[in-house]
């Protein structure tokens, strides 16, 4: 009879059941419920505006519910990267300093180990305000990775960085999600990139429009409706390029073409 501990646990690492919050009187989450397991990558889209940041800090326990329920699994390890986190440039602050903020200590080697594994080891010295766009996000991914999560949730994890960057970036959090098993809760904008990156998309404008597969919820009324036809046709043509462009051997794919409408 195999050992209980060798079980794997099925249950969601979150569950959100019938999400309301409201904001100055005006109701901002409606009947909201969603959940996230091990091992997936769930991308929040929806317009400026829809409640999704919102929605973040509520199932963090950053905002309290007007109504429904916030479940997590017992003794989860959550890592969390704000949409923007502001720092004075004239205040000396190196990537290690910056990875040691915070209550939790952490030794030099998980330090290095975890900023190696986003790509930026080589920049424990420099200080955060030269960083570029793409350094800055890696950094402040692997200071949510200090503590080995068991649920990233990741608000706008590419907002400031080129295209190619941004592709670099997402390559590298399913690449994390590979290797550990975590699951990865996401907020994005970029529709064409989610739409190819992701497990399951949620599409937000305050209540839940519609959830599944990116294929499934690309095609859905409700989404065309928010996004408009323009969109729905410039994503097709975009997975159309991704799926069938090589590299210059002509083995596995290469960057899909930038046919890019990106929703602010």
């Amino acid at each position: 009879m195999p050992d209980i501990t060798d079980i794997p646990d099925v249950r969601p690492l979150l569950k959100a059941t019938d999400i309301d919050f409201h904001l100055g009187g005006r109701k901002v989450l409606d009947r909201v419920s969603l959940q996230i397991h091990a091992g997936e990558i769930v991308t929040v889209i929806g317009p400026n505006g829809a409640g999704k940041t919102t929605l973040l800090k509520v199932l963090l326990g950053i905002h309290v519910t007007s109504a429904g329920q916030v479940w997590h699994r017992p003794g989860i390890r959550l890592g969390y990267v704000p949409q923007t986190i502001p720092i004075d440039p004239i205040m000396p602050l190196t990537v290690n300093r910056f990875m040691r903020l915070g209550k939790q200590r952490y030794s030099s080697y998980a330090i290095r180990e975890t900023l190696d594994l986003t790509g930026v080891a080589h920049l424990q010295k420099a200080q955060v305000h030269r960083l570029s766009g793409g350094e800055f996000k890696r950094m402040v991914l692997a200071r949510a990775m200090l503590g080995r999560p068991d649920l990233l949730v990741l608000d706008e994890p590419v907002q400031g960085v080129d295209f190619a960057g941004e592709l670099d970036l997402y390559r590298l959090i399913g690449t994390l999600r590979d290797r550990f098993g975590w699951g990865v809760l996401l907020v994005s904008h970029d529709l064409h990139i989610v739409m190819s990156s992701t497990d399951r998309v949620v599409c937000l404008n305050h209540h839940v429009c519609c959830t599944g597969k990116p294929d499934h919820v690309s095609n859905h009324p409700e989404f065309i409706e928010l996004f408009g036809e323009q969109v729905v046709q410039s994503l097709a043509l975009y997975q159309h390029h991704h799926h069938h462009c090589s590299d210059h051997d002509g083995h596995g794919p290469k960057p899909p073409v930038a046919v890019r409408n990106k929703q602010s």
